[in-house]
């Protein structure tokens, strides 16, 4: 098992980053994929067509999500804690994703970086 820790940053305010991470039609429109999402903590969630599974821990509007995320076989919990910090260009958001299988760290990491923040950053700079 392996963590991950890293900070982006992002041209939008934490409310809005917060409405883009949670609010299932804002995760469509930038994921470009359906979306299950709800801010209710146990709700379960998917993206990405299912690609992207789990269930819903905690929130705190504009500042903070917590998500357990599924893989298969796994019995450690593979916990995704996003915090959302106010930055004088928008936004500082630290992820921090505990507990991910050895064999899905390069594909989790890689998506991270490109699929889930990249078009997070592009969606911010085109909208």
């Amino acid at each position: 098992m392996k963590d991950y820790k890293k900070y982006y940053l992002l041209p939008a305010t934490p409310d809005e980053v917060y409405t883009a991470l949670t609010n299932p039609v804002t995760l469509e429109l930038w994921t470009g994929d359906p979306a299950e999402m709800s801010t209710e903590p146990g709700s379960e969630f998917s993206l990405w067509e299912g690609s992207i599974v789990g269930k819903n821990i905690e929130f705190v509007p504009g500042k903070k999500i917590v998500q357990q995320w599924y893989f298969d076989g796994q019995t450690d919990e593979s916990i995704v804690t996003i915090k959302i910090h106010p930055d004088s260009h928008g936004s500082s958001v630290e992820l921090r994703h505990v507990n991910i299988p050895d064999d899905d760290y390069n594909d989790i990491v890689e998506g991270w970086n490109d699929s889930y923040f990249g078009n997070l950053a592009d969606f911010f700079e085109v909208g």
